[in-house]
């Protein structure tokens, strides 16, 4: 859906859920992957990028001149205030990873509002069982080209699964019944916990260690405090493509 707005296709790529065409768009030279779900697959996906930009896969040696990538992730997402309309694009300005993949990296504390990440987990309790969560932010030259008056700014949370992680529950009762309660009525300097998704902080976190530029934007496709959902967000999710291909 992404390339058939490109101008031209050049190649097309496909291996597991990694699905990659790369063209041009008004002359510009692009590329769309589908990443999958989850910030594992993220691990892979902004690692293997890099290697293929910084990398000289031959000699197996970083190159000597640094090539800096921009990378958009278009996502759909579920609100958690209640005044986030469905149909709303939402910039992840902040990601607050539950997925613990950046922990493993060097720098990760030079990379990450560690006062945000203490606020949070003061107020929310946060379980000593779970991953240790990390605030990672988008690239500012990116939000200010893509975002507009039409987009929120907000904190988006990258969780670590779909169902218990982020409160859903079916048959197995979950660990922390509350949490998405807490996590709603949480405020840190102006900022509130706007929505959820699976893969921005670990994206963001990976690139800003890495040099790179990066930034998500979801479109909201259900409400999770008012419990309001479209069955048809694919046009929504269209429109929002469209948007960020124009903006680029």
């Amino acid at each position: 859906m992404v390339a058939s707005h490109f101008d031209t296709k050049d190649f097309e790529v496909s291996s597991r859920e990694f699905h990659t065409i790369g063209g041009t768009y008004h002359g510009k030279p692009i590329m769309c992957l589908s990443h999958g779900i989850g910030s594992d697959n993220i691990d892979i996906v902004i690692n293997e990028l890099d290697a293929l930009a910084n990398i000289d896969l031959n000699t197996r040696t970083t190159k000597d001149k640094f090539r800096q990538l921009n990378i958009i992730r278009i996502g759909t997402s579920g609100a958690l205030q209640s005044d986030l309309a469905v149909g709303t694009p939402v910039i992840a300005t902040k990601s607050l990873g539950f997925d613990g993949v950046l922990n493993y990296y060097a720098g990760r504390n030079e990379a990450c509002d560690l006062e945000f990440e203490r606020a949070f987990c003061d107020y929310v309790k946060w379980n000593p069982l779970w991953a240790k969560p990390y605030v990672s932010d988008s690239d500012a030259s990116l939000v200010e080209k893509i975002g507009g008056n039409d987009m929120v700014h907000g904190v988006t949370i990258s969780a670590v699964g779909f169902y218990g992680p982020q409160g859903r529950e079916l048959r197995l009762p979950l660990a922390e019944p509350e949490l998405n309660s807490r996590i709603s009525a949480f405020r840190h300097d102006g900022w509130r916990i706007t929505n959820y998704e699976m893969e921005s902080a670990a994206l963001q976190g990976m690139a800003k260690l890495m040099g790179h530029r990066a930034m998500t934007v979801c479109c909201i496709i259900a409400n999770r405090m008012s419990k309001a959902a479209t069955p048809n967000y694919k046009t929504a999710v269209e429109d929002l493509v469209e948007t960020v291909l124009d903006r680029i």
